[in-house]
């Protein structure tokens, strides 16, 4: 067939077209079945809250004027030099340990239980099955509701909220893990298979340096994400940064509570920006190495 040039093509040859086959040019089903279903949710969650909640248009345009107060509450920084610094920022301190230790002892824990879940290296059905369902025990409650139950066992402070990011994230790291296992090249376990290299071995040495970049990449976002879910399990009691944010929210102090929410925002983008670098420079390296096996 010619090549057709579209410069070539005039507006009429277009329209043309579009009135031989207007279905080609029309949007296909799915898409229009897809904001057909939107619109529906969105009406009904709009005459939901009408009918629940009374929310109105003029409710919405006329807001509380305590909010305005509250607003500028927040920016009176007057008292800025009497305020309780070293009690802030050591709760901060505790709030990024949380975070730090409870991801680390994740990983370690769902390390091993990841390849128990791969279905590619182990292949005994039970005990994959067994371990995905404890993956979805673990990361179907939330770090919140898993941080009160050890609060009334272990009692107030961080170390709840340390064994409530543990067991959420053991679940949820371990079957990222378990998938990134199953989706690894079979190449660099089969050459260690294939000079009598032990199950142990071959694992170790033709499976986990090829994901164990991903694993760290991974652990490094859930340290960031949990940097933040440290801040909401502190105001449920378990220490850190939010206790200090609810405790003087409670007693009105706006201007502290808007400090205490820049620190985290700062403390946040700072950990972003750091693990970003590392986690680029690990999956980089790693298509550089990828790179350089495919032209060698």
């Amino acid at each position: 067939m010619r090549p057709v040039r579209l410069d070539a093509i005039l507006a009429d040859d277009i329209r043309a077209a579009k009135a031989e086959m207007p279905r080609a040019f029309g949007r296909p089903w799915p898409a229009r079945a897809a904001f057909g279903l939107g619109l529906a949710a969105a009406v009904v969650g709009l005459v939901a809250l009408h009918v629940v909640y009374g929310l109105t248009p003029e409710r919405l345009l006329s807001p509380d004027p305590r909010a305005w107060l509250l607003f500028v509450h927040f920016f009176d920084w007057s008292g800025f030099l009497t305020w309780e610094h070293r009690d802030i920022l050591r709760s901060l301190g505790d709030t990024v340990a949380m975070a730090f230790i409870g991801t680390t002892l994740a990983s370690l824990i769902a390390l091993p239980l990841a390849f128990l879940a791969a279905r590619n290296v182990l292949p005994a059905f039970v005990v994959r099955f067994m371990t995905r369902r404890t993956f979805d025990v673990a990361r179907g409650v939330d770090q919140v509701i898993w941080a009160l139950m050890f609060i009334s066992v272990v009692g107030l402070g961080p170390l709840a909220g340390i064994l409530a990011i543990i067991v959420s994230d053991s679940g949820t790291l371990g079957k990222l893990f378990s998938e990134a296992i199953e989706n690894t090249e079979r190449g660099p376990v089969e050459g260690v298979r294939s000079v009598g290299a032990s199950p142990v071995a071959v694992q170790r040495y033709g499976l986990l340096p090829e994901v164990l970049p991903v694993f760290v990449s991974q652990a490094l976002y859930f340290f960031e994400s949990n940097t933040r879910s440290a801040t909401v399990l502190g105001l449920v009691g378990a220490g850190g940064i939010g206790f200090e944010l609810i405790a003087r929210w409670q007693v009105m102090r706006f201007d502290e509570v808007a400090y205490v929410i820049v620190l985290i925002l700062i403390t946040v983008s700072l950990i972003d920006t750091i693990s970003g670098a590392i986690r680029r420079r690990l999956i980089g390296g790693r298509q550089e190495a990828d790179a350089a096996a495919q032209a060698a």
